[in-house]
């Protein structure tokens, strides 16, 4: 937790709202967090909620939005009350963790689109040793194990790894259905293990979205219609979650972080870096779909053991291995400053 002094207010009914009063550099600090979360929302299979549990901003990321669909908050909003939603809502800190994520998707997702096309398994490998350390720093948060906790991991870990299975489907494109996409997720976003991206992945609207937003940033502004379809989705879908995880961790703390942490192991799975492609997108006619850049929309993977019978397969390997390296590093690394912070 950060070291940072707090302020209390309170609304037109009395009713005192604390949130931490963090200095800009503190702000900046969020900011370039919300960054790394969206560059992992980015890529099918690595969660930002893991991310953001790493970084000790998770249960005050899931308060904060929780309070958007508090009794105070809406009746603030009704009645236009516009000073006591600033005192109600944790705004800086949404603020400046929702302008690192924007700026991420915005400035990245063409990079990191190129880069899963060109060198696959080096990205994997890399998200696998985030996501791998991860596990283990977070499963930290238990004090405790003990038999309930290791069965919950292990339903965890188990819907995880056959939900990340799961073939993606042909969808349409109405707004109803945009709207929907967005709810889901954005659900994703703050479940560890659960990428919004893949959720994306499965309900067949990465390539959509992805193209929309690349198409907005190349000054297309008819890409602002499912952008905004989506997003409205994605405001609704997160206060209703918040709503269910914020009670869970008050009341049943250790016993959902368990249930996380199988998520987040489940989900190795998907971002485990050997693949074949398997099955392909197909129209009407039975032919193979091309996405905005003349390559084959992949619908089934399975996973395979590295190529050691080349030199090409065994100089991949171990590039691929050091970059898991580097993730647990990263992650550790991580770890240790946030403990830091914490301790100051």
């Amino acid at each position: 937790m950060e070291t940072s002094s707090t302020s209390e207010t309170k609304s037109s009914e009395g009713k005192e709202s604390v949130w931490p009063d963090r200095s800009l550099r503190e702000l900046l600090g969020i900011t370039a967090r919300g960054f790394a979360m969206g560059s992992s929302d980015i890529v099918p299979g690595v969660s930002g909620g893991t991310i953001a549990f790493i970084f000790g901003i998770y249960e005050e990321l899931i308060g904060s939005i929780r309070t958007a669909g508090q009794p105070e908050f809406l009746r603030a909003l009704f009645k236009f009350q516009i000073k006591d939603l600033f005192r109600i809502v944790n705004w800086k800190f949404l603020l400046a963790l929702g302008s690192g994520i924007l700026l991420a998707v915005f400035t990245l997702s063409g990079l990191l689109e190129n880069a899963l096309e060109n060198y696959p398994v080096y990205i994997w490998s890399f998200f696998f040793g985030l996501v791998l350390a991860s596990v283990f720093v977070v499963s930290k948060r238990i004090k405790q194990w003990n038999a309930q906790l290791i069965v919950l991991l292990a339903i965890g870990t188990v819907g995880s790894f056959f939900l990340v299975g799961l073939v993606p489907v042909t969808t349409p494109t109405a707004w109803w259905f945009l709207i929907l996409v967005g709810a889901l997720a954005s659900c994703a976003l703050i479940l560890p293990g659960i990428s919004g991206a893949f959720i994306l992945v499965l309900l067949g609207k990465y390539e959509f979205v992805l193209g929309a937003v690349n198409g907005l940033r190349g000054g297309d502004i008819s890409n602002i219609w499912p952008i905004m379809f989506i997003g409205i989705g994605a405001v609704l879908g997160l206060v209703t979650l918040a709503q269910i995880l914020g009670w869970l961790f008050k009341n049943y703390h250790d016993y959902t972080v368990a249930i996380l942490i199988g998520f987040m192991l489940g989900s190795l799975r998907k971002i485990w870096p050997w693949k074949v492609d398997v099955e392909w997108l197909l129209d009407d006619l039975g032919n193979k779909i091309v996405n905005s850049d003349g390559h084959f929309i992949v619908v089934k993977q399975f996973n395979v053991l590295p190529d050691f019978s080349s030199q090409t397969g065994t100089i991949e390997f171990a590039v691929a291995f050091v970059l898991a390296l580097v993730g647990v590093a990263a992650i550790l690394l991580i770890n240790r400053y946030a403990a830091d912070l914490e301790e100051a």
